[in-house]
């Protein structure tokens, strides 16, 4: 059984590169492992190794992490532009640590875009098999009909690429523009310009509404915001995302049995062992003690005779006296 990972995942984890990107930086010889320059990604490596990148030691694993980022036009989605143009990177807010992107949004494309530090949590958002839907906001010039995204429904070519199957709804007819909203599963170059081109519809502005279960939302241009780590471990299955992370504690819930209250305390056998007045009012049958002559029912608090049962037993109603015979005013004669 071999131990470790490969040196291209355990760079990707760091959040260095992606793996294809380690891979060439191993080509190039960036990378140390040991001491010694390694030229090819087919080595295992473990905690116990000493790897160097660019003669820089690898930063320590962290916790997997991801965040939501509101990406604006003029944006190149790239570390680096050979056309010099600013990418995502450069125009990030201060404090984050190396980050990459969950896939891509073109520079004339704006909306929500994932940012994450973990390769592995990168390739799995990325991958088709995750079955996340991605929606987006489209205007497009035209007056087009429902009947007219047919194509995109079933599943259309461009340039001998195959798309697969979108969902496709008008949202409203705004002059000589269209809002409509296209979900897909995939993340093809292009791929929602590209396919209503083939229908002939240009698009004016494309915006990603959503990215799976993280929304945009209020999230303004520009902006950044922290995914929780529970709600990464509920929707990704992370269980080391809060790994050496406290998590608030839910609170304790009431495991005391329960039992008879004191004869003549009111509270008959189904109080909760705890604190007074659980469940009702002060003298309502809480526990409190009753003042005399307020708020119980004639006959609590009497002791009764019988086996303890917690009931109170039934009242009888009183006995009325035999009616009187008339009595006889004497004779007098």
């Amino acid at each position: 059984m071999v131990e470790g990972e490969r040196i291209a995942k355990r760079l990707s984890r760091a959040g260095v590169a992606s793996r294809r990107e380690a891979e060439r930086m191993i080509e190039a010889g960036r990378v140390t492992v040991n001491g010694a320059v390694i030229a090819s990604p087919a080595l295992n490596v473990t905690e116990a190794d000493v790897i160097t990148v660019d003669n820089a030691p690898l930063p320590a694993l962290e916790r997997p992490r991801v965040w939501m980022y509101h990406k604006p036009t003029g944006l190149v989605t790239s570390n680096s532009d050979e056309k010099g143009r600013e990418t995502v990177f450069d125009a990030l807010p201060e404090g984050l640590p190396r980050v990459m992107s969950v896939g891509r949004l073109d520079i004339n494309s704006e909306g929500l875009l994932l940012l994450t530090n973990d390769g592995g949590v990168k390739r799995k958002l990325e991958l088709p098999s995750t079955g996340w839907l991605r929606k987006y906001r489209v205007r497009l010039k035209g007056n087009p009909k429902e009947e007219d995204f047919a194509p995109l429904r079933r599943g259309i070519v461009s340039e001998g690429e195959r798309f697969q199957p979108m969902e496709v709804s008008i949202d409203r007819i705004q002059g000589a523009n269209a809002w409509i909203t296209v979900g897909l599963r995939e993340g093809k170059n292009r791929e929602v310009r590209r396919a209503l081109a083939e229908l002939g519809f240009s698009v004016n502005r494309l915006i990603r509404v959503s990215y799976g279960p993280f929304r945009l939302g209020q999230l303004k241009a520009g902006e950044v915001e922290e995914i929780k780590s529970r709600v990464l471990r509920d929707q990704l299955g992370l269980e080391a995302a809060t790994e050496g992370h406290a998590e608030p504690k839910a609170k304790p819930q009431f495991k005391g049995k329960r039992k008879p209250g004191p004869k003549g305390d009111g509270r008959g056998a189904g109080t909760r062992e705890g604190g007074p007045h659980e469940g009702g009012k002060p003298g309502g049958g809480g526990g409190g003690k009753k003042k005399a002559g307020g708020g119980g029912k004639p006959g609590d608090g009497l002791k009764t005779s019988g086996p303890k049962t917690g009931r109170r037993p039934p009242q009888r109603s009183p006995q009325r006296p035999p009616p009187r015979s008339p009595r006889r005013s004497p004779d007098r004669g």
